[in-house]
């Protein structure tokens, strides 16, 4: 029997990050319906109550899992955990079902690939009069799923909204913060997977923690001229939306940006190492940077080695000597 006195969330995509939110609303006294594109997977995740990339975590018996768009129907909160490719269609696929008073809270990280817009942009053209939320930084939904403390920003331009967000996910496991930058959040999110992707190939290759921390800060550096040459603020770049993110990424072995990196620098081809791994945002996102980067007249040059590495089959080992080898300069964030 339905409990109509908690409040409802539906989380629309069933991948790990997903299925660990779901699990974190649950905790925290929410009704929760898990929808997901796939019936097989539904059907799969509804026998077991285990998602296979989260291996431990047990879905309690009475939250949902279907592929009935129909659940998004009177929801508090709907949480949009599909691909950054998948967001604008998800988005208009579920708007009849999503009503205005439902807050919308989208965690993927990557930016409209042909316009390089924030995500914010296309689910707000998609879901007109909806409150839109940005959820962003360093979580790895494995860790998040062994109730590992982990720290997130929610950001939008309707503080009540964020605010709301901040509180459906605050709890032991994680701790949510508000930003009112939601360009920048967005930003950070999506472009340190450029650099966490270059971070692996530089593992892959057999360099050393000195160019990991030099690519990661000279990196961060690239993330923070773009931004705020594009009107976010310089502060939300040391933030956890994208220093926290960005370091994680650049680390952890359970990032797919980080393990298509190591492939990568090992000799696979780029489009082979997607592939073998799976949804690779920095991959899809280099291009759209670079773009970007050309249009606000900024200097990224991490970014198009990343792209003619990418792209145009350059060697990763001729990307790192041209870039060692630029012009002498001072150190700056913006330079």
């Amino acid at each position: 029997m339905l409990d109509n006195t908690k409040k409802y969330a539906v989380v629309l995509g069933s991948g790990a990050w997903g299925t660990a939110l779901a699990s974190v609303l649950y905790r925290n006294g929410y009704r929760v319906t898990i929808w997901s594109y796939f019936e097989s997977e539904a059907e799969e995740l509804r026998r077991t109550r285990e998602n296979p990339l989260l291996k431990g975590l047990i879905l309690p018996d009475d939250m949902e899992i279907t592929c009935d768009k129909s659940v998004a129907s009177g929801a508090d909160l709907a949480v949009l955990a599909v691909p950054s490719f998948a967001v604008g269609t998800t988005a208009e696929a579920f708007a009849p079902y999503i009503s205005e008073g439902t807050v919308v809270c989208n965690v993927a990280k990557g930016l409209c690939e042909e316009s390089g817009r924030p995500l914010s942009e296309l689910v707000k053209e998609k879901l007109p009069g909806r409150r839109i939320v940005t959820l962003s930084g360093p979580s790895l939904a494995e860790e998040v799923a062994m109730n590992i403390p982990t720290a997130v920003v929610a950001a939008s331009s309707d503080e009540r909204a964020a605010c709301f967000v901040q509180d459906a996910f605050s709890g032991d496991v994680l701790r949510v913060y508000v930003s009112g930058d939601e360009l920048g959040v967005q930003l950070g999110g999506a472009v340190k997977n450029v650099i966490a992707l270059c971070a692996g190939i530089s593992d892959g290759l057999g360099m050393g923690d000195n160019t990991k921390a030099a690519l990661i800060t000279r990196g961060m550096a690239e993330i923070t001229r773009l931004g705020v040459a594009m009107g976010a603020e310089a502060e939300t770049f040391s933030g956890l939306s994208c220093l926290g993110d960005l370091a994680v990424t650049c680390m952890s072995m359970h990032s797919r940006n980080h393990r298509a990196g190591i492939l990568i620098g090992q000799g696979t081809s780029a489009q082979d190492a997607v592939k073998q791994v799976g949804t690779v945002e920095g991959y899809y996102a280099a291009k759209t940077v670079a773009a970007l980067a050309k249009k606000h007249g900024v200097e990224m040059p991490i970014t198009e080695e990343c792209c003619k590495i990418c792209f145009e089959g350059e060697s990763p080992k001729t990307a790192i000597t041209r870039l060692m080898s630029r012009p002498k300069k001072q150190e700056s964030i913006l330079s």
